[in-house]
């Protein structure tokens, strides 16, 4: 079943476009194969001719139709001031998140079954316009199709704004960066040792004390309630799902420092702004301590739409191993009371696994296999491969090196459904890329450990893993490179480009 939506000023637009006279016809207009697109489509079929495409300055008024307006939004804001002679249909026979574009006779046509979708596909046309000139006006586009879809649902990106603080604005500027290559989940650490950074109604310590500081002593910050919903507003309409994450039972001196009554001897701590990790717990045993947990989780349910809540649970070596399996157990159980789904670091699959827990594998294949065997998906953030925090080599002006040194190749050389013995790509939900924030300090960090390792992750997580080759992935992230540092994006540069 098919729906036709054709984008606005279409009275205009069919009566001047249409294929250019073909003496007109630059002789080295590239095919869509050639084109650099990152990440790499499933499948593009080259035509045999090449269509003009007049394009038009002026403001678009969106689609109120839910499934293409935010993907009209999009392609305008990438692209601003350029219209192009688009039609939108949908069609069931895609699925979830797949795409279809067609290029023939002076028009462009978008299918897809869902938001999503749309999303995605505006995304790869926007690539499509820039590299084929669509920025300085009329554009000359190879004809043919994409056809696409992603090898993994969850495809991710996670900040710690806990160990250093990042404003809202800061983190817009990252949603619209990571957007572009199809991340689809913005995983947000919002609490660890050295900071606590949402507000919590009726905690009010929680900020004024637990949000007042972060690794090196300098100031922190947190989010209110309602500059939190803007960001996730913000990353919603872009195609990114915001799962917030309170770290716990370890990981905790920042509500510990807050609230005494949530430590085990009930004494004062002082707030910390080291980077060491494994020292403090929740007073798993105390009624207060679930009290205040779901308190936390009810609040951030009811202003976070997606269906995840990270609940951590990753190097609570202060905690001893039966009552850490209790305490996840019971905030497992808090998580789906408030209608959500939990995720946890791999130490998790060592306690009894609600169903639906996600296990993020980190460091412990053994704990996702464990995952796995309980039925539970499992999300694959392997240290030695995704984690941006890594330096690149010895030479990085930032980061660390306890997991590996992760250049480039590193990041993109690696099947995830080959990492863990036992697991297949079945029982993979998708990859994410943690960056913890121990050496970052300014949005020009944040750039500098994330590109290009971040499009390396995209493209292990959105294409197939017989499409992937790469060499021709370097020749793709080159031209890529290129466009992220005229728009301002600050790139390593990496000496596996070179």
């Amino acid at each position: 079943m098919y729906r036709l939506l054709l984008s606005l000023l279409l009275p205009v637009l069919l009566l001047t476009c249409g294929p250019a006279p073909e003496d007109n016809i630059p002789p080295d207009v590239p095919q869509l194969s050639t084109l650099p697109l990152l990440p790499l489509p499933a499948e593009i079929t080259d035509g045999e001719g090449v269509s003009y495409y007049k394009t038009y300055a002026g403001d678009m008024t969106p689609s109120s139709d839910a499934t293409i307006g935010d993907a009209q939004r999009y392609l305008q804001q990438r692209m601003p001031g350029l219209i192009l002679p688009l039609q939108y249909r949908t069609s069931e026979r895609l699925a979830e998140g797949a795409y279809r574009i067609d290029f023939a006779d002076g028009e462009i046509e978008i299918q897809a079954s869902d938001r999503d979708g749309m999303l995605n596909a505006v995304k790869t046309l926007a690539q499509v316009l820039h590299f084929s000139g669509a920025d300085a006006g009329a554009v000359y586009i190879s004809e043919g199709e994409i056809s696409d879809t992603p090898r993994y649902a969850y495809r991710g990106f996670m900040l710690d704004v806990a160990r250093h603080f990042f404003n809202p604005e800061e983190v817009k500027q990252v949603v619209d960066r990571i957007a572009a290559y199809k991340i689809n989940h913005l995983h947000l650490h919002l609490s660890d040792d050295q900071g606590w950074r949402i507000e919590i109604k009726g905690y009010p310590r929680l900020t004024e004390v637990g949000a007042a500081t972060e690794v090196d002593g300098t100031p922190g910050g947190f989010y209110t309630q309602a500059e939190y919903s803007d960001l996730v507003d913000y990353a919603q309409q872009r195609g990114i799902t915001v799962i917030p994450e309170i770290d716990m039972p370890g990981h905790t001196n920042a509500a510990l420092s807050a609230y005494p009554i949530l430590n085990v001897d009930g004494e004062e701590v002082q707030p910390y702004t080291g980077t060491n990790v494994g020292f403090s717990t929740f007073d798993v045993d105390q009624d207060s301590v679930y009290v205040f947990i779901n308190d936390v989780v009810e609040q951030l349910a009811a202003l976070t739409p997606g269906p995840y809540i990270h609940l951590g649970g990753d190097e609570s070596d202060a905690t001893d191993h039966e009552d850490y399996v209790r305490f996840i157990d019971e905030v497992q159980q808090i998580v789906q009371q408030h209608g959500k789904t939990a995720i946890g670091w791999d130490e998790v699959a060592t306690s009894k696994l609600a169903p639906g827990t996600v296990v993020q594998l980190w460091a412990h294949p053994e704990y996702a296999l464990q995952a796995k065997e309980a039925g539970n998906p499992v999300l694959m953030s392997p240290a030695t491969r995704t984690y941006l925090d890594m330096q690149y080599d010895s030479t990085s002006r930032i980061g660390l090196h306890w997991a590996a040194y992760i250049e480039v190749d590193s990041a993109y050389l690696w099947d995830p459904a080959t990492l863990a013995p036992g697991i297949s790509d079945g029982d993979i939900l998708g990859i994410e890329a943690p960056l913890w924030s121990e050496t970052v300090r300014t949005l020009e960090d944040i750039d500098y450990l994330t590109f290009p390792r971040l499009l390396a992750l995209a493209e292990v997580g959105w294409t197939p893993q017989d499409r992937r080759e790469w060499e021709d992935f370097k020749r793709r992230l080159r031209a890529q490179v290129e466009w992220l540092e005229a728009q301002g994006v600050g790139v390593y540069a990496s000496r596996v480009l070179e």
